[in-house]
């Protein structure tokens, strides 16, 4: 199936939009211009703009960082250093660094812009250029650089990079139209993927409708907004920037068709693959005489990975107790003095191979609590798991201990005896664990988190079954990097109080 005219593919980006546009009745555009061209402002000049201040933002910020590490790191950690003219250039390499290693291309292709999942390619570019610095000091130094000028500059060229990349693609959005997506598949699907938009704090885009892979769907539906044989019209005349195909059973060489005229027409594509719902990203590409193939990773972690996790575990969890015991004594003595019952509360949960524990946290309930849970179901919010936005059993002070997430820092114990893990799955209470079946039970195959990806997400806006796969696919996935980039992300998720 061709689903774009033959005249329309032997032309120009902008030819092929100037032919397939015609006007189809959609109340939220306005009637295409005499001559059936796209007005000036339409969807290609948007993108562009957007895209455009994307790298150029990207770019001052990475200049900024290296001229201010350099000025930090050897002038004020020197002895009279100075800095020579020629350093200009220097700031300049750091710019051609980071677009070789591809840093200032990948935005316009992903929906959610995050610079955490970029910092391997930052410690390259700081490290690198912190190298040329060096090696080329008689050039850009008027001085003899040391030690602790090398590892300042260093140090000073990742930290601000990281930094004033997460403000750039903050300012980045502003004044601009959110991205229009276009969801290729069914409703079900459509439906998940707008509240997946809506929720995320970092993705600047919006379902405009859908379009039905399977022909034979009725495309009377509210979000339908053509059938697939228009698909092109549809993309030109919704001005859509992006269309997020999501296959499902669809025949292979249809979806090929689908993706063909969306790229010729230069919209940008996101498939949404099957195939990552078993592997996730935990693949590696291999080419064999032309054919690339999939490697994917075994099941579980190796012993080697399970001891890494454990170390970091041990060092970070013992560190933490003893920085925070002064803030642990404070708040065991604000919860004994402000309601009555004990300090902790022990509750039995499912971890490691199904083997049960007594999770620790501080008690933020009035006393007899489990007792009142049966009477308060109807108020229940989430699907599969028990969570009441404003639990009338919370106690004052158990409100904002749950807020801050303070409350969950007696699992610190639990890390240390082994029960749990800092980042894993969540532990369910056995009659929630009981409603996880067939292959998501694999989630117990990785020691349970006091943080994770669900946590992230906040455990009161996703379902439970889609809170086992983030679990199923965290243990596929799993590597020291993604650990430490979700301790990161918890922080300000915690400070901000997205969780419930």
């Amino acid at each position: 199936m061709n689903l774009l005219p033959e005249a329309v593919r032997d032309g120009s980006a902008q030819q092929r939009a100037r032919l397939l546009w015609r006007p189809i009745g959609n109340p939220l555009r306005r009637p295409a211009p005499a001559g059936e061209s796209i007005p000036e402002g339409g969807t290609d000049s948007a993108v562009l703009r957007r895209d455009t201040r994307y790298r150029r933002l990207l770019a001052l910020a990475d200049a900024a960082s290296a001229a201010a590490a350099v000025l930090l790191g050897v002038m004020l950690l020197g002895s009279g250093d100075s800095v020579a003219p020629w350093m200009l250039g220097a700031v300049l390499l750091a710019i051609v660094v980071a677009k070789t290693l591809g840093l200032y291309d990948r935005d316009e292709h992903v929906l959610n812009k995050t610079t955490l999942d970029e910092a391997p390619l930052v410690f390259q570019v700081a490290t690198l250029f912190t190298l040329l610095v060096w090696l080329g000091e008689d050039l850009f130094v008027d001085g003899q650089l040391g030690k602790d000028q090398i590892v300042g500059l260093w140090a000073l060229c990742f930290v601000l990079m990281l930094s004033t990349r997460t403000a750039a693609r903050r300012m980045a959005p502003i004044g601009t139209r959110l991205e229009r997506c276009l969801v290729v598949g069914d409703p079900e699907s459509a439906a998940w993927l707008e509240r997946k938009l809506l929720v995320s704090p970092n993705i600047h885009a919006v379902v405009v409708g859908r379009v039905p892979l399977d022909e034979s769907e009725p495309t009377n539906g509210s979000d339908v907004l053509a059938g697939l044989s228009t698909l092109g019209l549809v993309l030109v005349e919704h001005e859509i920037e992006r269309a997020i195909i999501v296959p499902g059973d669809s025949d292979s060489a249809e979806i090929l068709d689908v993706v063909r005229l969306v790229r010729s027409l230069g919209i940008k594509v996101s498939v949404v693959p099957r195939l990552f719902e078993v592997v996730g990203a935990s693949i590696e590409f291999d080419d064999v005489e032309g054919v690339t193939l999939l490697g994917l990773r075994k099941d579980g972690l190796t012993k080697s990975s399970r001891f890494v996790k454990r170390s970091m575990d041990l060092l970070i969890s013992v560190v933490g107790l003893v920085l925070l015991a002064p803030l642990l004594a404070m708040i065991a003595a604000a919860v004994k003095l402000t309601s009555p019952g004990p300090v902790f509360f022990r509750q039995k949960r499912v971890g490691f191979e199904g083997r049960e524990f007594k999770m620790i946290k501080f008690r933020t309930m009035v006393e007899g609590a489990e007792r009142q849970k049966a009477s308060l179901r109807v108020l229940n919010e989430s699907e599969g798991l028990f969570k009441i936005a404003n639990d009338p059993r919370l106690t004052r002070l158990g409100r904002f201990l749950r807020r801050s997430s303070l409350d969950e820092l007696p699992q610190l114990f639990n890390v240390v005896r082994g029960e749990m893990s800092l980042v894993g799955p969540r532990p369910l209470v056995p009659d929630e664990d009981s409603q996880v079946a067939g292959w998501d039970r694999r989630r117990l195959h990785v020691p349970p988190g006091i943080t994770g990806s669900w946590q992230l997400f906040g455990p009161a806006r996703i379902p439970l079954n889609e809170m086992v796969k983030l679990d199923y696919l965290y243990g596929a996935n799993w590597s020291l990097w993604q650990d430490i980039k979700i301790l990161a992300r918890t922080v300000p998720h915690a400070v901000c109080r997205r969780g419930l």
